[in-house]
């Protein structure tokens, strides 16, 4: 387990979430669930804690705002925010962001997972719970990190990347209809039926679907569309679903493994976030050879991508073949109560505040000494 040094003095700690992303509403359970364990036990005596809310527009909003919607659950409503223009409202960054000595980013998907706001915080040298703008960046992009995973030789299931102009640029062999012939020929070729569509920079299931035929997979092209212009489609296969969370700087630590089971087609959003439709087998049932394989697959994959901090792994287990192929990594995993990685800890000894402390001190020690944060206004 991470090392628990003792702080010397209260820090001043920013927890950030919701965003400009389709992951907008995870991003608010998921918040609610970290404040409230470093609103508790020894968190409350080492944080002061500042919450900050940006809206689905992308605007910040400070912490009687983001408060106010963490107790609702909800995404705010225009009727919930204060005018732009008043004294309260949004002008820049909020009044005491720049008083923040180490931020915890609590965003899935673009504008909070991908490096953005990591560039922002490196910007305002101020340390930050999570991967670097490399890793974030490579990590939401399934393009390059697929790219990523084969170059470090990690074993995955066949796929194929596009762009979403390929189902709108004329080609030969498109169809009165406009359908791009070429195009699905090529995947059903290379990939055949079930195949599963994806955007490549969304997260929690969204826009992702499942194609098992013609019609299906060009409905499927055309919805991943609508949320990115960077698409990937995967061969489905008849697999198990395990999870690895790491944890760590300079030394990463694999968790024990962890199973969702379902009782639904595929792990589709609705399963992934409703209660009932899903549960958790921790740790996994597997082989103690399988389960070491795949903590040090995901150690690797966090190498190969440049992550560190915090990362859930996914893997497809093919029981009867015994194969396991890494599926994707998360940089930055849900925190809900159905959320897998503090899950996973909680099972490997770390409960979920003495995780969310280690996550902010690792942020802390990784933080480059030569650094001069500029002074505090």
């Amino acid at each position: 387990m991470p090392s628990d040094p003792a702080s010397p003095s209260i820090c001043h700690l920013g927890v950030v979430f919701g965003g400009a992303s389709g992951e907008h509403a995870v991003s608010i359970r998921s918040a609610a669930t970290v404040v409230a364990a470093l609103r508790r036990g020894g968190n409350a005596e080492r944080y002061r804690l500042s919450c900050f809310y940006i809206d689905q527009q992308g605007r910040w909003w400070p912490p009687q705002v983001a408060d106010a919607v963490l107790a609702k659950g909800l995404p705010a409503e225009p009727a919930d925010l204060p005018d732009p223009g008043s004294p309260g409202g949004f002008r820049g960054l909020p009044a005491g962001a720049l008083a923040v000595e180490v931020w915890f980013p609590v965003l899935h998907g673009p504008n909070g997972e991908d490096g953005t706001i990591q560039g922002l915080f490196s910007l305002m040298q101020r340390p930050y719970v999570g991967s670097g703008v490399l890793g974030s960046a490579v990590g939401m992009d399934k393009q390059a990190m697929k790219a990523a995973f084969a170059a470090a030789a990690l074993p995955q299931v066949p796929y194929v990347c596009l762009e979403a102009a390929e189902l709108v640029l004329p080609a030969a062999g498109r169809e009165a209809g406009g359908e791009p012939t070429a195009l699905l020929e090529r995947l059903e070729r290379q990939l055949g039926y079930p195949c599963f569509v994806k955007p490549a920079n969304m997260g929690s299931s969204v826009g992702i679907s499942k194609a098992t035929d013609r019609t299906s997979l060009l409905q499927g092209l055309r919805g991943a569309a609508a949320h990115d212009s960077r698409l990937v489609v995967e061969q489905g296969v008849r697999a198990r679903e395990l999870e690895c969370a790491v944890l760590g700087t300079s030394n990463l630590q694999a968790s024990v493994l962890g199973e969702i089971c379902f009782d639904a087609d595929w792990y589709d959003y609705e399963t992934k976030y409703s209660e009932g439709l899903s549960h958790t087998v921790i740790p996994a049932q597997v082989p103690a050879a399988l389960a070491e394989r795949a903590r040090a697959m995901a150690i690797a994959a966090c190498q190969a991508v440049g992550a560190s901090g915090l990362a859930r792994v996914d893997f497809f287990y093919d029981e009867i073949a015994g194969a396991l192929y890494l599926n994707e990594i998360n940089t930055l995993p849900g925190f809900t109560s159905q959320s897998m990685y503090p899950m996973l800890w909680e099972a490997s000894g770390l409960p979920l505040v003495d995780l969310v402390h280690a996550l902010v001190q690792g942020a802390r020690e990784s933080f480059p000494k030569s650094s001069t944060p500029p002074p505090l206004p």
